[in-house]
């Protein structure tokens, strides 16, 4: 009996020291649960708010707009405030007949875009602080104005010919705005 006793005794003894010990290990651990968020911002909205209107123009004689005139083209764009914009603009090279039998030369310098970012539309007011005499095909990245709101006002040049046709001439300006994360 005192060799069971002293058996049942080792093994309590081994039981209780292996159940410390992993008692010991469980109380080292722990888990918690974190949290993934976001925020998508306003989705951008462009709008061609003028078109660039040279007006009534003479075989020969070339016309210039600069993104300052009144005539000027101009794009709006409305997106989260303050955020950082990229541009394209997709110029063409030649206006055309509504038929397309006939085209004109039209050309954009490299001082022919500007970019307000303070919500004024209006091309013979650019606002203060402005991205002004920008190159068309190389446009700056800017954000959108602490309104929400930029535009784009833009000139150009356009060549008719001495025997250039008689009629109305139209080509497509496309401006693509992108969030660039900023």
């Amino acid at each position: 009996m005192k060799r069971t006793l002293k058996t049942v005794l080792i093994g309590f003894s081994a039981i209780g020291f292996f159940a410390s010990f992993s008692a010991n290990t469980a109380q080292a651990q722990d888990v918690a649960n974190g949290t993934a968020t976001a925020t998508v911002q306003t989705a951008l909205a462009v709008t061609a708010a003028a078109s660039l209107v040279f007006g009534t123009v003479f075989q020969g004689v070339a016309k210039t707009l600069d993104e300052a005139n009144a005539n000027a083209g101009v794009f709006t764009i409305t997106g989260q405030s303050l955020s950082g914009l990229s541009w394209f603009l997709a110029l063409p090279e030649f206006m055309a007949t509504a038929s397309g039998d006939d085209r004109m030369s039209i050309a954009f310098s490299g001082t022919d875009a500007a970019i307000d970012t303070t919500a004024n539309a209006n091309p013979t007011t650019i606002g203060l602080g402005a991205f002004v005499n920008q190159n068309p095909y190389s446009l700056p990245a800017a954000p959108v104005g602490g309104t929400g709101v930029a535009a784009l006002f833009f000139g150009g040049t356009i060549t008719p010919s001495v025997n250039q046709t008689a009629g109305a001439y139209t080509a497509d300006i496309t401006l693509t705005v992108a969030y660039d994360g900023t």
